[in-house]
C-alpha cells in the first residue's frame, strides 16, 4: 500500500527514513494562508488543523502523512521568516522568551483523514546579543528562512536555548511516536 509524505521538509523525510519507513514525498496542494486568517483557537488546534489539510491535500489512491509546525511567544503567532532582517527581529524579540513549539502529524486515505494528533515543547531562549544574533545568522542562513522559529536543531539551533522541555521529535516538526503507532495499526508498518 502506498504511503505520502505531503511535505517539502527534509527534516521530516529524514526522521521518517531513520525509522525505516517507506514513502515517497510530494508538496502539499494546500494554500496555509485562509486557515491561519480564519484560525481562531490556539497553537495546537491550528497545526492540527494545518497537517490534516495537508494529509488530505495530496493524492486520492492511498495514505498521505500530514505534518505542521506552530510556534507562540507570548501568545503571539509567528511564521516563517520572509527575510534575513525579519529572522534577526524575531530572535531579538525571542531573547530571553519562552516559545511554545505545537507539532501535528495527520493520516488521510482518499483524501479524508482518519487519524490526527498534536503535541507540544516549550523552549525557553537564553538571553541573545545582537553581535550573537548575527553570527547564527552568518552561519545558519538562509537554511533557517524555511523554519518557523528560525531555528534547526540539526545545525546551530540548540545554542539559542538554555531549557527544551518536550519531545524531540516534536521540536523537529512531527510528533514521530504517535505516527509510527498508527502506521502500525493500519498494517503500514510491521507491529
Amino acid at each position: 500500500m502506498s504511503l505520502i509524505l505531503a511535505s517539502t521538509s527534509s527534516i521530516r523525510a529524514h526522521m521518517l527514513e531513520a525509522a525505516g519507513v517507506r514513502f515517497t514525498a510530494a508538496p502539499p496542494l494546500l494554500d496555509e494562508q485562509p486557515i491561519k486568517r480564519d484560525h481562531d483557537g490556539d497553537g495546537p488546534s491550528l497545526a492540527l488543523k494545518l497537517a490534516e489539510a495537508k494529509a488530505a491535500s495530496v493524492g486520492k489512491d492511498g495514505w498521505v502523512i500530514g505534518s505542521d509546525s506552530v510556534v507562540e511567544v507570548e501568545g503571539a503567532p509567528y511564521s516563517k521568516p520572509r527575510d534575513r532582517h525579519e529572522a534577526a527581529a524575531h530572535l531579538a524579540h525571542f531573547s530571553g522568551r519562552q516559545m511554545i513549539l505545537s507539532s501535528a502529524v495527520a493520516l488521510a486515505r482518499e483524501g479524508h483523514v482518519d487519524w490526527s494528533i498534536a503535541d507540544t515543547a516549550t523552549l525557553t531562549f537564553r538571553h541573545l546579543s545582537q553581535a550573537f544574533i548575527d553570527e547564527y545568522l552568518d552561519h545558519e542562513w538562509p537554511e533557517v528562512r524555511y523554519c518557523v522559529g528560525v531555528f534547526r536543531m540539526e545545525g546551530r539551533g540548540v545554542t539559542l536555548f538554555e531549557r527544551i522541555e518536550g519531545s524531540h521529535f516534536t521540536i523537529l516538526g512531527m510528533p514521530l511516536l504517535p505516527l509510527l503507532g498508527a502506521l502500525r495499526q493500519r498494517g503500514l508498518l510491521t507491529s
